[in-house]
C-alpha cells in the first residue's frame, strides 16, 4: 500500500453527522477491511473494521495486548511512555497473567452484584433529576446528570470519597487526552496513583465493603502486589466514570435528534424495551473512537493478506458497529433493533470489565430521564453543541437543555 493512500488515524468525523464513524472508516469497512492507517509516531498498523473479522481476531491467541512489545501501536505518545513503567494489569497482559489479574477484580462487576446496586443507582439518579428541576434553566446535562451519576456510583463502589471528584476528573482527563504531552499525562497518572496508594493503605488498615478494601485484602494475602492494586484502581476509576458519562449525554442528544425513537422510551416503562434501547444506543454511538490495539505474535492470514508477527493492529469498533453486513441500515437509530452483538465494549477475553455496571446505569438513565422530564429539549441549536473528541472516548463538552 503506497504512502499516498494510507490515511491518518484517528480521523475526524463530519460535523453534520458527528455520531457516524468518519467517512474514511466507513469506506474502508466496505472496500478495504484489512487496510492500514498511519498513527502519531508514523507507523502504519493494520486497520480492521469488519464485525466478523473483529470477532475472529479478538479471540485469536496469536494476538497480544502486551504494550511493551516493539511495534505495539500505542494510542498516544504519553501512553507509549507510560507503558514502560505500568505494572501488569488486565489491560496490558495476556493469559495466564490476565486470567489471574481479572479474577482479582471480577467479583464486584459480576451481574448479580451489579443488579443489587440498581436501587441505589436509581436513588442517585432521581436525586440528581430533582436537583436539576429545582435549579435554573437551561441546565447543562453533562454536569448535572451525565458526569455526576457514574462518578457517584464508581466512587461508592471503589471506596473513593466523592468529595474528591474534581481532582480525579481533571487528572483522569489529562491522563487519557490526545492533547496531553507525555509529561502532563505522566504527572496526572502519578497524582492519581499517589492518591489511590494512600487510600489503599487506609483500606488495608480499616477495611470497608468496597473494591479497594477487597484488593487490599488480596495484597495482604499475597494474591496481588500493592502496585497492581493501585494501578487497577486508577484504571477502574477512569473507565468507570468517563464512558458512562459520555453515553448518558450523547444518548440524550441522539434521541432528541430522533424524536420518534425518544417517544418509545418516554411512553414506555417496559424494562425489556429499555434494555434493548441501551444496546442500540451503544452500537449507534460506539464512543471508544480511537480503536483498541493489539500486536501479532505470529503470522495471520486474513482476506488474502498476511499480518506478520510483530505487526500492530487497530480494531475500529465503530466500523464494526456500523458494518452494514451485520447491522442493516446502520445509520438508522432503531431502538427495536436486536443489537446486543455490538462491539461497544470490545470483544473477547479483554471485553470491558464494567459492562454490566454501564448497562444498569444506562438502563436507569434512559428509562427515567425522559419519563420524568417529558418536555426535555435542547436549549441551543444542534450545530452549537460542542463535542469533545480528544480522549479515548468521545463525548460532549456540555449539553444545554431546558423543559
Amino acid at each position: 500500500m503506497s504512502d499516498s493512500v494510507v490515511p491518518d488515524y484517528p480521523m475526524q468525523r463530519e460535523a453534520k453527522c458527528p455520531f457516524a464513524p468518519a467517512a474514511t472508516v466507513r469506506t474502508m469497512t466496505r472496500e478495504d477491511p484489512v487496510g492500514k492507517v498511519r498513527i502519531w509516531d508514523g507507523s502504519e498498523p493494520w486497520f480492521i473494521t469488519r464485525h466478523a473479522d473483529q470477532r475472529a481476531l479478538l479471540n485469536d491467541p496469536r494476538l497480544s495486548i502486551e504494550e511493551t512489545r516493539p511495534g505495539f501501536p500505542h494510542m498516544t505518545r504519553g501512553r507509549a511512555e507510560a507503558a514502560k513503567h505500568t505494572p501488569a494489569l488486565i489491560t496490558n497482559t495476556d493469559a495466564p497473567e490476565h486470567t489471574r489479574l481479572r479474577r482479582t477484580v471480577n467479583g464486584p462487576f459480576m451481574v448479580k452484584r451489579v443488579e443489587a446496586m440498581r436501587p441505589r443507582i436509581q436513588e442517585v439518579f432521581d436525586g440528581l433529576i430533582d436537583d436539576m428541576l429545582a435549579g435554573p434553566k437551561p441546565a447543562d446535562l453533562v454536569q448535572s446528570i451525565g458526569l455526576a451519576v457514574p462518578t457517584i456510583v464508581i466512587t461508592e463502589l471503589l471506596g473513593v470519597p466523592y468529595a474528591d471528584h474534581k481532582f480525579f476528573q481533571v487528572n483522569s482527563s489529562k491522563t487519557i487526552s490526545h492533547e496531553s504531552t507525555p509529561e502532563e499525562a505522566a504527572a496526572a497518572g502519578g497524582a492519581l496513583a499517589a492518591y489511590l496508594g494512600e487510600l489503599l493503605q487506609q483500606k488495608m488498615a480499616e477495611p470497608a465493603g468496597d473494591v479497594l478494601s477487597e484488593m487490599g485484602a488480596r495484597v495482604r494475602a499475597g494474591e496481588m502486589t500493592a502496585s497492581e492494586a493501585v494501578h487497577m484502581g486508577v484504571a477502574i476509576l477512569i473507565a468507570g466514570h468517563e464512558t458512562s458519562a459520555s453515553m448518558i449525554s450523547l444518548g440524550t442528544l441522539a434521541l432528541l435528534r430522533n424524536p420518534d425513537q425518544l417517544a418509545l422510551l418516554r411512553e414506555s416503562d417496559d424494562p425489556k424495551l429499555v434494555a434493548n434501547a441501551v444496546e442500540e444506543l451503544l452500537r449507534y454511538l460506539t464512543i471508544v473512537h480511537t480503536g483498541i490495539r493489539r500486536i501479532a505474535s505470529e503470522d495471520i492470514e486474513l482476506r488474502g493478506r498476511t499480518i506478520r508477527a510483530g505487526d500492530g493492529i487497530i480494531f475500529d469498533l465503530s466500523g464494526a458497529d456500523w458494518d452494514a453486513e451485520e447491522f442493516p441500515e446502520p445509520e438508522k437509530l432503531d431502538l427495536t433493533r436486536t443489537a446486543r452483538q455490538h462491539h461497544a465494549f470490545g470483544y473477547g477475553v479483554h471485553q470491558c470489565l464494567g459492562q454490566s455496571l454501564a448497562r444498569v446505569e444506562l438502563q436507569i438513565a434512559y428509562g427515567t430521564l425522559y419519563r420524568r422530564i417529558p418536555t426535555l429539549a435542547l436549549a441551543v441549536p444542534f450545530e452549537d453543541v460542542e463535542f469533545a473528541m480528544e480522549g479515548v472516548a468521545y463525548g460532549l463538552k456540555s449539553l444545554p437543555v431546558t423543559w
